[in-house]
């Protein structure tokens, strides 16, 4: 009686979402195009880090193959958008990867990936109002922070902030206003800034080419000792030495690497796309196509500003603080201040809509499924947008602007979205291989605006498969020679189990790596790749689903895997205090969730009035 009782709760902490996506019975407002996408995702990715992340790396890590390490920061950011972009063309409802979590994986798992996306983007939202603040501050002269300091000081360092940032305040209150307002004019003012944004950015690209030399891609070790011996003096041959050797690669392929890690980071942000599919004309083909399109803007942007930056002045002279002002001014070219000033409160205009944009939406699509309290999915009737989840978010970023440094807390939002990642890359591993599913949710989704028959999503071809099977036996040969050409229980099976296989072994030795970084753990890391290129072999040899998608993953199961570790090594160098944070708020997300939502879950209450109509049926036939 008691195991069956833990058997029960197992299967409620893990019971999946059914979505039936060929009903229209979405409560917001279906209004964007795939170019309003494009516009959010260049704006929430391509945020104020263009204007001064390329400056740090160039100078600290990479040198001139900055360019190197943003072509490969940006490859890893491909692979979990091309997941992204598989579950869109899935799953085009609100939810992002909290709700391919929940139809995948199970609800305690998405619970964990919607509360840890809400916790950053609140922290995002207030740490780039802080930003704007800041930088609209230093324009004019300082005399906002003056006025704050001396009138309105705050004296408990570490705890808060050195003053309460009013005008952050006022920022997030006018974009939360624009939000409710709705999505159509949230999204023109999004692509208005981004437009800007993308011209300061061109004009630099442009600026740097015309004014640069390639001689400084060229540079030998000579040039940096006589430029630094210049300047300092007789006692700067410690510090010449850490500017590297010189030429493209001063720092050598580690620091490239290095660099790349870094760079990782200027690319988060496309996700919030994947929150809009209850409000896209045409989720299906618009969400892939918008992850797409947006990380190769931001990709070529990345590119030609760090390439304009290091053609124009030496690596080694770059500002870390302000690059690209420093170097118009090394070049000549002070006036062009002028024009990076604008685009870098453009820039973070959009990332701090692309930053409270999804916010909401999350939180709407949780409580929606009740999760999280029912009162947050209410939905303004005549803006059709989730208001009270808006004015919600609006009020908790806010207040951490107003009274928090955050500093401390930005770490945490690489752990959000980095789980987010991972667990979506898993979902598509583990979904591709599954059998019939039960409803329509994953192979067919309508919009009031298309209901073309000859979509290229269609389940005739997917559905004509399935008959009913034998029980297959489990054996070798099962395994690595399956029967069927179709997915079957046992073959999905084989490949959930492969998955977290995978999972454990990539965690395990990232984990291990970042405790004690040594020649066993060398050893271990060969061990555990062999291991995972081995599972990876099965899952491959398993039969693949052949519904048809306006987008898949292309090379199963290999993306997938190197996604999750990219992202699960990536976590694993955070902090042990940023680490601590994260169990903290786990903590406070599972009382809410034990105590509220596992009992108010809309799947608990499918699931007992199935229940009940079994036991009816049961006893009408005694």
């Amino acid at each position: 009686m008691e195991c069956q009782k833990i058997i029960n709760f197992g299967n409620q902490l893990l019971r999946r979402k059914n979505v039936d996506c060929a009903r229209e019975d979405s409560r917001l407002s279906r209004c964007l195009n795939t170019f309003d996408l494009v516009a959010l995702g260049v704006g929430s990715t391509l945020g104020a880090g263009v204007y001064v992340l390329a400056g740090a790396v160039a100078r600290e890590n990479a040198g001139p193959a900055i360019v190197i390490s943003f072509l490969i920061a940006s490859l890893a950011s491909v692979l979990a958008g091309l997941c992204y972009g598989e579950f869109g063309a899935r799953v085009p409802k609100t939810g992002s990867a909290y709700l391919y979590s929940y139809v995948t994986v199970g609800e305690l798992w998405a619970f964990v990936t919607g509360w840890n996306l809400i916790l950053s983007y609140v922290i995002g939202t207030s740490s780039v109002a802080r930003a704007w603040s800041a930088t609209f501050d230093e324009i004019i002269g300082q005399h906002i922070e003056e006025f704050c300091k001396r009138y309105m000081k705050m004296d408990a360092p570490g705890v808060l902030a050195k003053y309460p940032d009013i005008f952050a305040v006022v920022i997030i209150t006018i974009l939360t206003g624009l939000l409710i307002f709705g999505v159509k004019e949230s999204a023109l003012v999004n692509k208005v800034f981004t437009c800007i944004n993308i011209l300061v950015l061109g004009f630099v690209m442009v600026s740097g080419f015309v004014k640069g030399s390639i001689k400084n891609w060229q540079l030998t070790e000579q040039d940096i000792y006589n430029t630094s011996h210049g300047t300092y003096g007789d006692n700067q041959t410690q510090e010449e030495k850490l500017y590297g050797v010189g030429g493209f690669m001063p720092y050598g392929l580690k620091g490239v690497l290095s660099g790349a890690a870094t760079c990782f980071y200027a690319f988060v942000g496309f996700d919030c796309i994947a929150t809009t599919g209850e409000e896209v004309k045409n989720p299906q083909k618009a969400i892939p196509i918008g992850i797409v399109a947006s990380l190769l803007i931001c990709f070529v942007a990345y590119f030609g500003v760090s390439a304009a930056l290091t053609l124009m002045m030496p690596y080694y002279q770059l500002d870390t603080n302000s690059p690209l002002p420093n170097a118009f001014k090394y070049v000549g070219w002070d006036g062009a201040n002028y024009a990076v000033a604008v685009g870098s409160l453009c820039a973070l205009s959009t990332s701090l809509l692309g930053s409270m944009f999804p916010m909401p939406r999350i939180i709407y699509a949780m409580a929606e499924d009740g999760l999280l309290f029912k009162f947050l999915a209410k939905v303004n009737e005549k803006r059709k947008t989730p208001i009270i989840a808006t004015v919600t978010s609006g009020i908790i970023a806010a207040v951490m602007a107003f009274l928090f440094d955050l500093k401390d807390l930005v770490d945490l939002m690489s752990i959000g979205t980095l789980l987010a990642y991972s667990l979506v890359a898993a979902c598509v591993l583990v979904l591709r291989y599954q059998p019939e599913q039960p409803n329509l949710a994953y192979q067919m989704a309508r919009t009031t605006e298309e209901t073309d028959n000859n979509e290229s999503v269609s389940t005739s071809e997917s559905q004509a498969g399935f008959l009913p099977e034998e029980e297959e036996k489990c054996s070798l040969k099962t395994i690595l020679c399956p029967p069927n050409s179709d997915p079957s229980k046992f073959s999905g099976s084989v490949v959930s189990i492969s998955t977290f296989i995978i999972g454990f072994l990539i965690v395990g030795s990232c984990i291990l790596t970042a405790l004690e970084p040594s020649v066993l753990i060398k050893a271990i890391w060969i061990i555990a790749a062999i291991l995972v290129l081995v599972v990876s072999f099965v899952i491959w040899k398993q039969p693949e689903s052949k519904t048809k998608l306006s987008f898949k993953v292309p090379l199963l199961p290999l993306l997938p895997v190197v996604s999750i570790f990219v992202n699960v090594y990536l976590m694993m160098q955070l902090d042990l205090g940023t680490w601590i944070r994260f169990a903290v708020w786990m903590l406070i997300g599972f009382i809410i969730y034990f105590t509220y939502g596992i009992w108010h879950s809309v799947e608990a209450t499918y699931a007992a009035s199935a229940d009940a109509e079994r036991n009816t049926d049961v006893g009408s036939e005694s």
